[in-house]
């Protein structure tokens, strides 16, 4: 059976789990926006065992996800909701107490990942947390010559994808009561955002 495998979420698990404990440090649950693989939410799970780790991504995905989670039988560890941010009809109803999404905001569409802060505004509990990780740019400017050089790429790829500026994202996310906490440096020119619902 086809089970999908990133190295880039082998590399980067350990270092954004050195965090999560301390952000998502209290019992409650998690929404993961963009599960990819399903890698991150087994592993994440497993550490964090105080959480109940619920999985989502468009419906293409699901299978991969599925794969991951049918080895490891952790209770904390929810089956994948279907989640395309664009479709606001289909967002999740429920209340979480933290939101984590990886390597989506330079995937996603611009209004595509504004429409991500506005759902995790909807569905994240007062004084609950949101953490994302990835690349991003500071007052227009490359935190590395390989990210631009990976930023042109994403644009040739296809144009509606490129890494998305620190200071956009948080200006909009505090139009949702999403108030930037920490910005942590990561491994691989990378960041860890941290917001609270306020």
């Amino acid at each position: 059976m086809y089970k999908p495998f990133s190295q880039a979420c082998e590399r980067n698990k350990l270092p954004i789990l050195q965090h999560l404990k301390d952000i998502f440090c209290k019992q409650g649950r998690v929404l993961e926006i963009g599960s990819g693989t399903g890698q991150h939410a087994v592993y994440f799970a497993k550490q964090l065992p105080h959480l109940i780790w619920q999985t989502s991504d468009v419906e293409e995905h699901h299978r991969g996800i599925e794969t991951w989670l049918e080895e490891v039988h952790l209770k904390n560890l929810r089956l994948p909701l279907t989640l395309d941010v664009s479709e606001k009809e289909h967002w999740p109803q429920d209340q979480f107490n933290y939101v984590f999404t990886a390597n989506t905001c330079h995937i996603m569409s611009w209004p595509q990942v504004k429409d991500m802060l506005v759902l995790v505004g909807q569905v994240l509990e007062p004084h609950g947390y949101f953490c994302v990780y990835g690349p991003f740019k500071y007052n227009g400017n490359y935190t590395s010559e390989s990210n631009h050089h990976f930023d042109l790429s994403l644009r040739h790829s296809k144009a509606t994808m490129g890494i998305r500026d620190f200071e956009d994202i948080c200006a909009f996310a505090e139009k949702q009561q999403l108030k930037i906490t920490d910005d942590h440096t990561m491994p691989a020119n990378n960041q860890l955002l941290s917001f609270q619902k306020v």
